[in-house]
């Protein structure tokens, strides 16, 4: 593995360490701590992720236009500056404002690191997205066993520890993230060209395939929105609620071995990766429905865990294989977005379900709603094959 991609392999894992401390507690602290009920903390949720998606748009026009390093350290900047100003006002309404604005800032930040691993490491496929996949999930393991200690002694220091993160992933990305910006940056003519391309189908792939993200992040979301809240319900505590997602990212990292032959026997069979993933993803919201305790939502966890160990490192590696030289950054952002859009949309709805229906009817309908999913993985290399062009 080069060692440029140490560098974004270390820097996203101190980013995802220092936001881990905040957002799966987001739902919680509006409603327990701001008073507000879940439809309104899911309505705050959608806000920052609709910011998210316009972040993750203009984040992947950046990286085609200016280079990851410019586009990074831009969406870092304005996080750190909205951080700052959330360890002084974290009262209604200033936290709808500020996570808003935190949704953009971060939306910025993440195609420029997939789309710098794929141009600093091109021949290493989905082993380069897996790797920045593994300290993302690594931090999501440090960060929420932390923060639930760190919250049940005092809130507000969560809002410190992750601006002092972000400050740490500043420096780093100031100090090594120039290196390798050369390879990051199309040339003009390029970018130029590529708008004029007539051949539109791996465009057209790419959004089948970013619907099916869609709609499996729709159901993610919920465990840092109303399923956190349920959780509280039930009477786990903060600790316990943060220590399942202590077992996600840890199951993440360690559980590579595990799943390893059936990656490398389906390497290049994507499509066997998304499915099989999806259905495990179903199953884990199956369980939850009959879930009263910490080991029933424990065990939810770990089946949700290895589905997504086989479905989300595989979006970015298509998004690469579909995207025209010149266009990664735009890809990954669409493809980054299509999953933001997911976690907008996840959190209000889940919310007005349980308001109106109660928490089983919600965990039904979002098994049917990721079953669905399967539909365009199985589907979204249709228009490659129409046009005659092969799939990776």
């Amino acid at each position: 593995m080069p060692k440029s991609v140490w560098f974004l392999i270390i820097g996203m894992l101190v980013n995802t360490t220092g936001n881990s401390f905040l957002w799966p507690l987001n739902a919680i602290y509006m409603h327990d701590y701001l008073g507000k009920s879940l439809a309104m903390a899911g309505f705050v949720l959608m806000l920052n992720s609709a910011a998210g998606v316009l972040g993750n748009l203009l984040g992947g026009y950046l990286f085609d236009r200016v280079g990851g390093y410019k586009s990074t350290m831009l969406g870092i900047l304005l996080t750190i500056v909205s951080l700052i100003a959330l360890t002084i006002w974290h009262g209604w309404p200033h936290y709808v404002w500020i996570l808003t604005i935190l949704g953009f800032s971060g939306g910025i930040v993440f195609p420029g690191m997939f789309a710098l691993a794929g141009t600093a490491w091109p021949e290493g496929g989905r082993k380069a997205f897996n790797a920045i996949y593994l300290a993302s999930n690594l931090g999501v393991a440090i960060g929420p066993a932390l923060a639930g200690v760190v919250a049940d002694y005092k809130f507000d220091y969560v809002f410190k520890v992750n601006l002092a993160m972000y400050i740490l992933f500043f420096f780093i990305a100031f100090f090594t993230f120039k290196r390798f910006e050369e390879g990051s940056i199309a040339p003009k003519n390029v970018v130029s060209e590529s708008k004029r391309i007539i051949n539109k189908a791996p465009f057209y792939a790419l959004l089948i395939i970013s619907s099916s993200s869609v709609l499996c992040w729709l159901a993610y979301s919920q465990w840092s929105a109303t399923i956190s809240s349920y959780t509280q319900d039930l009477g786990l505590g903060l600790k316990q609620y943060s220590l399942l997602w202590t077992i996600n990212g840890l199951l993440i990292v360690l559980g590579q071995p595990l799943i390893a032959p059936l990656v490398k026997r389906w390497e290049n069979k994507l499509k066997r990766q998304l499915v099989f993933g999806v259905t495990l993803i179903a199953i884990s919201f199956g369980i939850i429905a009959f879930a009263s305790d910490f080991k029933m939502f424990g065990a939810a966890m770990v089946v949700l865990t290895f589905g997504e160990m086989f479905y989300t490192p595989a979006l970015p590696t298509i998004a690469n294989q579909l995207a025209p030289k010149g266009r990664q950054g735009f890809y990954q952002g669409i493809i980054n977005s299509a999953a933001t859009t997911g976690r907008m949309i996840g959190p209000l709805f889940g919310g007005i379900m349980v308001d109106q229906f109660g928490m089983i009817v919600l965990v039904l309908i979002l098994v049917i709603i990721v079953l669905f999913a399967i539909i365009p993985c199985l589907v979204y290399d249709y228009p490659l094959r129409k046009n005659k062009i092969v799939a990776e």
